[in-house]
């Protein structure tokens, strides 16, 4: 079916996260656009996906047969690696390279630790095997495999146990005969294992990162194939078979189909969707520069969008497992409303990384939650309305938040309630904007240059202290910012990527051989996209290449004009990595030689935009209440108003609450909003 050929009217985007599962229902027959939320069922996502569903049906007035399309954001992936929770897996690799896991890079985080830091052993040592065999760094065969060691290898590994297999060995990526060999024999012996290679999954140099990549990915095709499968499962219980496809760590989509066998590249699932979002965003309101900040209940999440576009990089880390594969830059950290405070052994207050979940989740929830979290403080603080929480689905109970506040950080520390919450967000905020500093300096940016979009259910209490903390001047509140990460789903197009290393001098010479990776590259790209059934006028695919000074260890990746490879496409690019050399580092050096290291393909397969009414803003003023918070050591009276209230054209002055269905707000008396036509509130600094 071609993918912008809907037969019915109904298009829905979820993110699944830590305490909440978030929906965006758009209506494709008027362009409305509607938003929920409902808990997350740790146990089996699929089930409070189905739920809300079934209360989105409800609520907006439609038949879950009419959903044509569900877009779909899950942690599934990131959850298994954080909690090791995934079957034994045998990694097969070159014999006397078993150990390249243990011994990784040899770099230390802790550079004054007295001890070696643990490494992350993903595949004990009884279950790595080495085979005879070496292909060289051109790709010649020098030690061709053993075919009876290799039937030998194959049955062994069957009788371990495992039901999952890694097959990753030296320079496959410049020859993958022996890989694809191997993997024959282990599905002969063992039909039903799940076999990972690495020159299908990340066919890249760095041996210890490939290893780490393909291992993953093996670890992980058990787990996100059972979860496909229930999830078919539970739609078909509905009555209704949408057509599914699951968002990338790299922002695009994928279908389960591909999501199963290449699951390493769900790690960054769900919180892509936020950064997609921020990345539109940035075009509809004319903001090049952004940083999106996403604070749910669990997790802080922070993206960049600089020159219109959502930073990526090539390679990531999950829980300290390097994964090598291209991926939106995201840093997450332990910070959301169920974060935990409690009171060191030193006396000292701390704030997460643990969170109360979604089970029980904070005292305040009323579920049995005992541990003190940011949400009971803000409620503590007056920042959250008792009765509005989930839009009045979710009563919260100030007296259970006042009671652990008290018990696990006032009493400890000899403060008032109030001064306890109050120094439970100061913590979180002081978390959450290092951060955000790290991301910025890192890359050489300037704070001032930036306007923060803050959105998840309590991204909207935090953003004002944030961006005073960074010396940041505006803010941007968006609509529907509690599933904004939902939103952004909606914005994004199917995506196959495809890389190949090869180093080569960024000289004439190498043409010929790059014209042939190229080639190779982009006919596999077009594949893929007529195997997911898209029609060719909707086919987007780029060319970029992975450049660097000779002699450096690290690569720059450079976008090229256009998908041929002649004499001035690569003068141009190497013109192009000088530049962002400079921007990147402050110096570049045209005369010195450039290599290319890895050519990549990204192949996009358009789906339909969404066309959405705009214009949905009420005409009537603003009709404020007065509300007592608790700021700065003392309760204050301030204007209280409703989102749905406002309308554009009326800035506003702070101190200010404003209230909406999964989401509040709080402004400070030093800022001012207003709300743009586009339904967006733009706040700037008074």
């Amino acid at each position: 079916m071609a993918a912008n050929n809907w037969s019915h009217r109904i298009r829905m985007a979820v993110d699944i996260g830590g305490t909440f599962t978030d929906f965006q229902v758009f209506n494709e027959s008027n362009g409305t656009l509607h938003e929920l939320k409902t808990p997350t069922t740790p146990a089996d996502p699929a089930v409070g996906l189905v739920t809300g569903l079934n209360l989105a049906a409800d609520r907006y007035g439609f038949d879950l047969s009419e959903v044509a399309l569900l877009l779909h954001g899950t942690t599934i992936a990131t959850n298994a690696v954080l909690e090791r929770n995934f079957p034994d897996c045998a990694l097969i690799t070159t014999d006397g390279f078993e150990d390249v896991l243990e011994i990784g890079r040899h770099m230390r985080k802790d550079v004054y630790g007295l001890y070696a830091e643990d490494r992350v052993l993903l595949v004990p040592r009884t279950l790595r095997f080495g085979l005879r065999e070496r292909v060289d760094s051109s790709g010649r065969v020098l030690v061709p495999i053993d075919r009876e060691q290799a039937k030998c290898l194959a049955t062994e590994v069957e009788n371990s146990g495992v039901k999952a297999v890694a097959i990753c060995l030296l320079n496959a990526f410049m020859n993958p005969v022996h890989e694809t060999a191997i993997r024959e024999l282990l599905l002969e012996a063992a039909p039903d294992l799940d076999v990972s290679v690495s020159t299908d999954i990340s066919p890249e140099i760095r041996e210890y990162e490939r290893t780490s990549t393909t291992v993953l990915n093996a670890l992980l095709m058990p787990v996100v194939r059972g979860y496909v499968e229930r999830l078919e499962a539970r739609l078909g219980e509905t009555g209704t078979e949408p057509r599914v496809l699951l968002i990338q760590s790299n922002g695009g989509m994928s279908t389960p189909g591909v999501a199963a066998q290449q699951p390493a590249r769900l790690l960054l699932s769900g919180p892509c969707g936020g950064a997609i979002a921020a990345e539109h965003l940035s075009q509809v309101l004319s903001f090049e520069n952004l940083v999106a900040v996403d604070m749910g209940g669990t997790s802080f999440d922070i993206s960049l969008v600089h020159q219109g576009r959502a930073a990526m990089v090539t390679e990531g880390e999950i829980d300290g497992c390097p994964v090598r594969l291209p991926m939106v830059d995201i840093r997450t950290i332990g910070a959301g409303g169920g974060s935990i405070a409690r009171v060191d052994d030193s006396g000292r207050l701390r704030v997460g990384p643990e969170s109360a979940g979604a089970d029980p989740g904070p005292a305040c929830y009323g579920h049995g939650g005992t541990l003190a979290t940011v949400s009971d403080a803000n409620l503590t603080l007056g920042r959250l309305l008792p009765a509005a929480f989930l839009g009045g689905a979710l009563a919260l109970d100030r007296d259970a938040a006042q009671r652990v506040i008290a018990r696990s950080v006032g009493d400890p520390l000899r403060l008032s309630v109030e001064d306890a919450a109050e120094g439970m967000v100061g913590i979180a905020n002081a978390n959450m904007a290092n951060a955000m500093r790290l991301s910025l300096f890192e890359k050489g940016f300037d704070p001032a240059d930036f306007a923060l979009v803050a959105f998840g259910g309590a991204g909207g209490l935090h953003a004002v202290a944030l961006a005073e903390e960074l010396g940041m001047n505006r803010i941007v509140f968006p609509r529907a910012a509690g599933t904004l990460s939902a939103y952004g789903m909606l914005w994004t197009d199917i995506l196959h990527q495809a890389a190949q290393s090869r180093i080569l001098e960024a000289l004439p010479q190498s043409l010929g051989t790059l014209q042939g990776i190229a080639q190779s590259l982009l006919s596999e790209g077009r594949a893929a996209l007529d195997a997911d059934g898209i029609e060719q006028d909707l086919w987007d695919l780029t060319l970029s290449a992975d450049m660097r000074y000779v002699g450096q260890g690290y690569e720059l990746t450079v976008p090229w004009d256009g998908l041929s490879v002649d004499e001035d496409v690569l003068n141009v690019a190497v013109a192009d990595f000088h530049a962002a050399h400079r921007a990147r580092f402050l110096h570049a050096d045209p005369s010195e030689p450039v290599e290319i290291v890895t050519l990549r393909v990204a192949a996009r397969g358009r789906l339909e935009r969404p066309d959405m009414v705009q214009d949905l803003v009420p005409a009537s003023n603003a009709k404020s209440l007065r509300h007592e918070i608790y700021a700065n050591g003392a309760w204050h009276e301030v204007d209280m108003l409703r989102r749905s209230d406002l309308r554009p054209g009326s800035p506003l002055k702070g101190p200010l609450l404003i209230t909406e269905e999964f989401t509040t707000i709080l402004l400070l008396s030093n800022w001012r909003v207003e709300m743009h036509p586009t339904g967006n509130l733009i706040a700037e600094r008074a």
